[in-house]
């Protein structure tokens, strides 16, 4: 009959491994909400209304005055723990979100992406559509007699 021998210093290691995986293991059960695509002003708004906090983790553009139309290319759950006043936890409800702050497509003046590439004639495409709405709006407004802007009814004098 064969006995086992076990050691102070084995039981003792494998209740560091099973401390440890107890420790390391658990994460936190949360996703960053679904923002991707929108602009960042939107997508701090959609952030904010679920209880998180957006932060910006990376930035690429040269567009950066006009953050609020930034558009959001990744967002996720922030990985890592934050000092609160002498106590450490992690990092909760904070969303960081990665931005393309790229201008459209470029012009003879403006700076942005080519006419060439996939992403300058999507915005090419987006631009036009959104013109060609803003067209048809207008003529329907023309066409029932209001004009844009046109805010004084006429009153007839004589």
């Amino acid at each position: 009959m064969k006995k086992m021998i076990v050691s102070a210093s084995t039981v003792g290691a494998a209740g560091v491994a099973i401390g440890a995986l107890g420790l390391f293991g658990a994460g936190i059960a949360s996703a960053a909400p679904d923002v991707v695509g929108m602009t960042y002003g939107d997508a701090v708004s959609e952030i904010e209304d679920g209880g998180g906090t957006a932060k910006i983790a990376v930035t690429v553009g040269d567009r950066q005055d006009a953050m609020g139309d930034c558009l959001v290319t990744n967002a996720t759950d922030a990985p890592f723990v934050r000092d609160s006043e002498g106590e450490f936890g992690h990092a909760d409800s904070e969303v960081l979100l990665t931005l393309n702050c790229n201008r459209g497509a470029a012009t003879a003046t403006t700076p942005g992406a080519s006419l060439g590439s996939p992403a300058g004639r999507d915005f090419q495409a987006k631009a036009e559509a959104a013109a060609e709405a803003a067209q048809n709006e207008q003529d329907e407004l023309t066409q029932a007699g209001e004009l844009p802007g046109d805010t004084e009814p006429e009153i007839p004098t004589g």
